[in-house]
């Protein structure tokens, strides 16, 4: 590590610890040459395969930027935005792999937003998931709909059954 100071090609580490959401270490670091103290920050590189072959870094700022139109005009806030960001990262990065596809990112994003507003959750997953057709958005929602009923009931619901608006709609 090159002193910032004097350009020496040395330094001796002093202190280290790890930040308070555990992605990165900080080291306080002293030059021999200068005697001059300066901070680093370490954090293990992570990169994303794009389908084009081409990798970048992982950015949280792609994330809360992809979500954010997924939950816009919804009741989510930017702290939210930014925890739900932050779980995504710990999820990527728990896989223990340098290199990430970017599909497994989005992939990553779902569980997470599907907790926070599973409107926000139908519009990402459209589009991540590339639904064809109506019917898909439909499968989506029954599915919405009978894991609602297992959790609310103990049991699950069934397409046009008392947990579904067709068949309430239909009188069943």
């Amino acid at each position: 590590m090159h002193c910032p100071f004097c350009r020496h090609t040395d330094s001796r580490v002093v202190d280290s610890r790890a930040t308070d959401d555990g992605t990165s270490i900080r080291r306080r670091r002293q030059c021999p040459e200068c005697g001059r103290r300066f901070t680093t920050v370490e954090v293990a590189s992570l990169a994303v395969t794009k389908r084009s072959g081409a990798t970048e870094p992982f950015s949280r700022d792609k994330v809360l930027t992809g979500v954010r139109k997924a939950c816009q005009g919804r009741p989510v806030t930017e702290d939210d935005l930014a925890r739900l960001a932050q779980k995504v990262e710990e999820t990527v990065r728990a896989t223990g792999v340098a290199e990430i596809e970017a599909h497994e990112v989005g992939m990553a994003v779902l569980p997470p937003l599907r907790q926070l507003d599973e409107v926000a959750y139908l519009r990402f997953a459209s589009v991540y998931r590339a639904f064809e057709d109506l019917e898909a958005f439909e499968a989506e929602i029954a599915l919405l709909r009978a894991e609602h009923a297992l959790a609310e009931h103990g049991e699950p619901a069934t397409v046009g059954g008392p947990g579904d608006a067709r068949g309430r709609a239909a009188g069943t």
